[in-house]
């Protein structure tokens, strides 16, 4: 037993991390639905417009546009459709095309995203706020028994940001701003894992057709920082610089193991761990990784043409290379066995142009279009948990004040995503190759109000 552990292959191992890489690194979980009145244009112009307290995320530094307070709440109905169809050529490893089966399913799901705002004008120029807001999250969720279980099942992902900010107006036409990101991430992942590999990881065989299962919990709280400057270049035309950093996070949580019950695959696993004590494989244990929320910068161009119309334009960075790999760790695992995951994740931009249209001092109409890529370089480099790919914005949205004191917001976005191909065959997956196709499509309905004092 001792020479087969020696040969103790990753392949299976690295189904611990298949879950937490896969969803928690892709950015169709980056969430730019922060305010309902940027809804309405696809966010075109959101670090320069400074309509209202939502501001906090995309620039402090526009808070200067603001009197008095105002407080913000927000809510944001996100749709997302993610049907899969298999090529009839996945497979198992060693095995032939097609011999990996199961139903087509859909993982999409429908989530609420909410945001919380304050923001109050002080003496000397300067400006304070708080945002509390999910600048993180996404679920999806296939079902049992579907052809690319061994890839993923569950994926849910949920972030708590609380960013208390400060703006100050310099001269008549420059402002500064400043804010703290304290953020809260928690994940919860599961996938199966194909038992037949994981009696070959130990140089045997067993032919259980029950399939093992693996759930990954973690969750940390860390802190980051967002900055931006508003310059008013003219009375009609403004520019808005943003930024806002990495967030750092060295999650810890438990890995749950449900293996099948064939005698074979038992005892395999019990002679492979008195063999390895005081280390332990396919066992519940605890685990450790450290990533990088990625960083944006953002440049907003407004131009006011007239009392009634304004035009909206707005170029976002991502900075998704600092996630090019993840290391997990598990507590008393195999020594050298933990995987670290290539995720060859590229930087991508987002273009966004938009319009706002008011006929009148009640009501404010909005428009926007947005191009926004996504990181992953191939199909073979796709996950099922976030099979992201490029997207086009359709936005649409209007504003109304019944008064000076409280106003309300809605805005509604279909996003258009091509076909999107998979063809991944991760040793994070026990080995198994997905090829198929997903189409895809997202629609956000988004509302809000605004009550000023």
């Amino acid at each position: 037993m001792s020479h087969k552990i020696i040969k103790l292959s990753p392949l299976v191992l690295a189904a611990a991390a298949a879950g937490f890489s896969s969803q928690a690194f892709s950015s169709g979980f980056a969430l730019i639905e922060q305010g309902a009145s940027g809804q309405g244009v696809a966010y075109a112009g959101a670090a320069a417009v400074g309509e209202d307290a939502s501001t906090i995320f995309f620039n402090p530094a526009a808070m200067t546009r603001l009197s008095g307070q105002q407080i913000v709440f927000a809510g944001h109905v996100v749709g997302v459709n993610f049907e899969y169809k298999d090529s009839g050529q996945s497979s198992l490893p060693g095995l032939p095309p097609g011999s990996l089966t199961g139903p087509n399913s859909d993982g999409g799901a429908t989530s609420f995203v909410p945001n919380f705002y304050w923001a109050a004008k002080l003496q000397n120029d300067l400006h304070v706020g708080v945002g509390v807001n999910v600048p993180y999250g996404l679920a999806t969720d296939y079902d049992d028994g579907w052809v690319g279980r061994y890839h993923g099942l569950k994926s849910e992902i949920m972030t708590i940001n609380i960013n208390p900010a400060i703006a100050w107006k310099a001269t008549n036409t420059v402002s500064f701003g400043f804010g703290l990101s304290v953020q809260y991430i928690d994940i919860e992942l599961t996938n199966n894992i194909w038992s037949p590999a994981v009696c070959g990881a130990f140089g045997a065989s067993c032919n259980t057709a029950g399939d093992s299962g693996l759930k990954l919990t973690a969750d940390d709280t860390s802190i980051g920082w967002n900055a931006g400057i508003l310059w008013d270049v003219t009375q009609k035309d403004r520019i808005g610089v943003a930024y806002r950093s990495e967030v750092k996070h060295d999650v810890t949580g438990n890995a749950d193991y449900t293996m099948d019950s064939d005698p074979a695959l038992q005892l395999i696993l019990a002679g492979a761990n008195a063999a390895l004590a005081p280390f332990t494989v396919f066992t519940d244990a605890a685990l450790t990784a450290a990533a990088s929320m990625p960083e944006t910068f953002s440049v907003s161009y407004v131009r006011d043409i007239n009392p009634n119309w304004s035009l909206l334009a707005d170029w976002t960075w991502t900075g998704w290379d600092s996630l090019d790999t993840v290391d997990i760790l598990i507590t008393g695992g195999a020594p050298g066995q933990d995987p670290t995951l290539d995720l060859a994740f590229k930087n991508t931009n987002r273009f966004s142009v938009g319009a706002h249209y008011k006929p009148g001092n009640k009501w404010i109409f909005r428009g926007g279009l947005a191009y926004d890529e996504a990181p992953v370089r191939s199909a073979e480099l796709r996950s099922v948990r976030v099979p992201d790919n490029d997207r086009t914005w359709l936005s649409l949205g209007l504003g109304y004040e019944p008064s000076k004191s409280w106003s309300f917001d809605v805005g509604y976005s279909h996003l258009f995503v091509d076909d999107t191909d998979i063809n991944n065959s991760s040793r994070a997956s026990s080995g198994a190759t997905l090829i198929g196709t997903y189409e895809a499509s997202v629609d956000i309905l988004s509302a809000g109000v605004n009550f000023n004092f």
